[in-house]
């Protein structure tokens, strides 16, 4: 084992990514940052964190088809100390968030036990798995809009719709890329059901369904908003519609549409941050 491994088990990207963008979501929802919003980049960071970790423990098998360089199949990380480790996040996680309120505490309690559950169950289930993740995503800026009370909750729901939807086309097309990795390891994912090219034509639908929810915030941003979001939005659609003409995990892969999406999404939280300062 190596202490490499337990860091680049976490993904630390990924996780201070969610955190960052809890935080942001109170900054959309208030329009200003306080010292205590510092709490909603920790307790994300950690759950994210510890949701990935527990992800890698029940996907060791898969791993090792998919990803043989990630640290348990690698070996920079055993499965038991991988599953302890995960479980001291979550509780780090959970205990940092009883400073903040109820609503927050309810998404950490609940958030944490859906990720153990996807993890463990979900993630084989065709099209549940991939709502379970999709729902995770947006409820970050659901989380960052609580710790600001049920108004801000509210107020953040068209943000966190479009990247549950924008999610689920991601999803989808990384079932596609993994698909001979998921049939070994007994997964019944949405693309070994209905086919590749079939669950490519979701995505671009579920892409075209985020576009639509991101519009609503027009109402407060005004059009220079709507002017940056649609070439997000745009760079989103061209990113699932690369992949319509894949018939094979390989041409999905290659197309790279997954990272473009990622991208996409990352670009959206730059344009929330952009609205929030200089439009609201």
């Amino acid at each position: 084992m190596s202490a490499a491994g337990f860091f680049t088990i976490i993904r630390p990207a990924n996780a201070v990514m969610a955190g960052v963008a809890a935080v942001v979501a109170y900054f959309i929802a208030t329009g200003t940052i306080i010292p205590a919003a510092l709490l909603l980049l920790i307790v994300v960071t950690l759950i994210t964190a510890a949701g990935n970790v527990i992800n890698d423990y029940f996907d060791a098998d898969i791993d090792a088809v998919n990803r043989a360089d990630r640290p348990i199949p690698s070996g920079q990380v055993s499965r038991e100390a991988a599953l302890w480790y995960a479980v001291a996040l979550f509780f780090s996680g959970i205990a940092v968030c009883l400073f903040t309120n109820w609503i927050c505490i309810a998404f950490a309690v609940i958030n944490s036990l859906l990720l153990a559950l996807y993890a463990a169950r979900l993630k084989s289930m065709p099209l549940i798995g991939n709502i379970a993740v999709a729902y995770l995503s947006g409820s970050m800026f659901l989380f960052g809009g609580a710790f600001a009370g049920m108004d801000g909750l509210i107020h953040l729901f068209p943000i966190a719709a479009m990247t549950f939807l924008a999610m689920m086309a991601r999803e989808l097309l990384k079932d596609a890329e993994d698909v001979e990795g998921d049939k070994t390891g007994g997964a019944v994912t949405l693309p070994i059901r209905i086919g590749v090219k079939k669950t490519a034509l979701a995505a671009v639908v579920f892409v075209v369904l985020s576009a639509i929810a991101s519009t609503v915030p027009f109402l407060w941003w005004g059009i220079p908003y709507l002017v940056l979001i649609g070439i997000v939005d745009l760079v989103l659609l061209g990113a699932a519609i690369k992949a319509l003409s894949c018939d094979t995990p390989a041409c999905v892969r290659q197309s790279k549409a997954s990272g473009m999406l990622k991208f996409g999404m990352f670009a959206s939280l730059l344009v929330f941050v952009v609205s929030a300062l200089f439009f609201g």
